[in-house]
């Protein structure tokens, strides 16, 4: 078949593919490098992707050793499963409420939500810390969670999303019974998976490598995320084993490019459809 030939322009194009996954990769190319290296090859004049004396087992050893390792990764997962769900739950039933209902506040509450998007963490940083500290809730998942418990993005996305599924197939579900309850639950989440994924990358990726707000809220080791903990281990290694420092940031970051690999159709799907229907 014509399409399937392998022409000069498609040539090109996947030529132009691979050096741009080149350029995005090389950091991550680097640290794998760097990650198995001795301190003296990695201050030498010359520079080799691979290395010399394979160092990998002492600097992972290094890198566990030093930090409690699995209780960073812990908290890494509870904290984002935390807002995550949140964030589903209560943005869901918003964004339902302003594509497929009717009622007055809607275009105000769409206009909200628009300028909501506008609205930095930096912005409110500190209003939240002294509220959590009035309240003694620092050191805690509570204050690690609660200021992104609303998304006002999951919001936009999922309401561009709804706005593409049918009418008639709620009107259908309505005249079965169902309540608007029955309807998000049954009806318009199994549709929305794609968008659910989507949105879950990006609020997993956004929030696992945050270091802004646990550096305000978290003073207590047990309670560091990822990103906390090598600032930790950094200070604990005085900032010059990089060997070890590289080994521990590939252990922190592996779990997301796993799950993006595992879940990159979804969100593919997800980001075109959203697009399309909005």
């Amino acid at each position: 078949m014509m399409t399937d030939r392998f022409t000069p322009v498609r040539a090109l194009r996947l030529t132009l593919l691979v050096l741009g996954a080149l350029v995005f990769l090389a950091p991550y190319i680097f640290m794998i490098s760097t990650a198995g290296k001795a301190q003296s090859e990695i201050f030498s004049s010359s520079l080799n992707l691979i290395p010399q004396t394979w160092s990998y087992a002492e600097n992972f050893a290094k890198a566990f050793g030093r930090v409690s390792m699995g209780n960073l990764l812990l908290n890494g997962v509870i904290v984002c499963g935390l807002i995550l769900v949140v964030q589903i739950l209560v943005a869901i039933p918003s964004a339902y409420a302003m594509a497929k209902l009717s009622f007055r506040a809607a275009r105000l509450m769409m206009a909200l939500v628009m300028l909501g998007l506008l609205v930095p963490i930096h912005a409110t940083a500190l209003p939240l810390y002294v509220a959590f500290d009035r309240l003694s809730v620092l050191n805690s998942y509570f204050a690690l969670v609660a200021p992104f418990s609303i998304s006002v993005f999951a919001i936009f996305l999922f309401l561009q999303f709804f706005r593409g599924i049918p009418d008639d197939l709620i009107h259908a579900a309505r005249l079965d019974g169902m309540s608007e309850t029955g309807i998000v639950a049954r009806v318009i989440v199994p549709n929305a998976w794609p968008a659910i994924t989507a949105f879950s990358i990006f609020s997993v990726v956004a929030h696992w490598n945050d270091l802004f707000w646990p550096l305000i809220v978290v003073t207590n080791q047990a309670y560091a995320t990822p990103p906390l903990g090598l600032l930790y281990f950094r200070a604990a290694e005085a900032g010059d084993d990089y060997g070890a420092l590289m080994a521990a940031t590939l252990i922190i970051t592996l779990p997301l490019v796993l799950a993006f690999l595992l879940a990159q159709k979804r969100f593919v799907e997800g980001i075109t459809m959203t697009g399309l229907k909005g």
